[in-house]
């Protein structure tokens, strides 16, 4: 009878030992996924920050991708482009006379005083927006809005590397004449050809009605790239695109363009703000798979279990080997 009790609390023995070490095993992952869902602000504010800054090369080589990973695409849009090209004048014109008539409202301006210098009345509505996303974000701790905030700040500042100093200075197009289809003499720099293109004089920084800074538009680019950065983050196509399609209206007069300058920026902004998100997304998962893994890699372990008999127990001896 001695014999059986002994065998019996021994394997109870170990039935117990192996619960308390499966709780402990499951209390320090606890413990582990705690701590990292509780970073605090500023470890989640300079990762935010190194991603943005470890992204640069990914953003650039998705718009590469972009128009690279498909040349028949990349062909088509290409014949699109010069076909609203060939029919600006009459677009254009048509805009001027019908459709810009009836658009009659404007926004408050948001700066009056200029304190950031450099943006107009209708970019404060873009950019104010963004810096109240990522600051509210700062101070509770919320890394997706701090995320988007930052993706968005990268979407304007690309808008205006390559619209604004690239492509304007590589195409140098003259702007339309307002009304197009007036009598009045055009003055330079703006003209009633709609092929009017390679007045280069010089980089121009600041945007605004001035010789060669016609094609693409860099506002239309900015506001699409900013909108497409929004739609992917939250998954919503009405708003942000709704938003920043009632802010251009409202100054719609201001921006003396072709209508495929809009189209072609609109084009060029959704590239740019998808790209980054792409190229975000990427460097993000990348970063966070060299972290905790919840599910991490089966191992293989040999078991051997081993009777064990003495004057002083009797039991079994489970060795575990990996």
């Amino acid at each position: 009878m001695k014999f059986y009790s002994m065998i019996f609390f021994g394997l109870f023995s170990m039935t117990c030992f192996s619960q308390i070490d499966s709780l402990m095993i499951q209390n320090q992952n606890d413990t582990l996924k705690q701590t990292i869902k509780k970073e605090n602000r500023f470890k989640v504010a300079g990762s935010v920050i190194a991603d943005s800054f470890l992204s640069v090369p990914g953003d650039f080589s998705a718009m590469g991708h972009n128009v690279s990973s498909d040349w028949k695409r990349t062909a088509l849009y290409t014949a699109g482009i010069i076909g609203l090209i060939a029919v600006d004048k009459q677009t254009t014109g048509f805009l001027h006379d019908h459709i810009e008539p009836n658009i009659d409202y404007s926004l408050p301006d948001l700066d009056p005083k200029d304190r950031i210098p450099y943006v107009t009345q209708d970019g404060s509505y873009i950019l104010y927006p963004i810096i109240g996303l990522y600051a509210g974000s700062l101070i509770i701790n919320n890394k997706k809005g701090q995320v988007v905030a930052t993706n968005a700040m990268k979407s304007l500042a690309y808008s205006y590397v390559i619209t604004q100093l690239v492509l304007k200075t590589i195409t140098s197009r003259n702007r339309p004449h307002r009304r197009l289809n007036d009598n009045n003499p055009v003055e330079e720099p703006f003209t009633r050809n709609p092929w009017d293109f390679g007045n280069y004089n010089k980089v121009h920084f600041l945007s605004g009605p001035n010789g060669g800074t016609s094609f693409p538009s860099f506002h239309v680019t900015a506001y699409f790239a900013v909108a497409k950065v929004f739609q992917m983050e939250y998954n919503n196509y009405w708003i942000p695109y709704t938003f920043v399609t009632a802010v251009f209206l409202s100054n719609i007069k201001a921006h003396e363009h072709w209508v495929s300058d809009l189209l072609v920026g609109g084009l060029v902004g959704t590239i740019i703000g998808r790209s980054i998100v792409i190229s975000s997304r990427k460097q993000i998962a990348k970063r966070e798979s060299g972290g905790f893994n919840e599910k991490p890699k089966k191992f293989t372990m040999h078991k051997q279990l081993i009777p064990q008999i003495s004057n002083s127990m009797v039991g079994l001896h489970f060795v575990g080997s990996f």
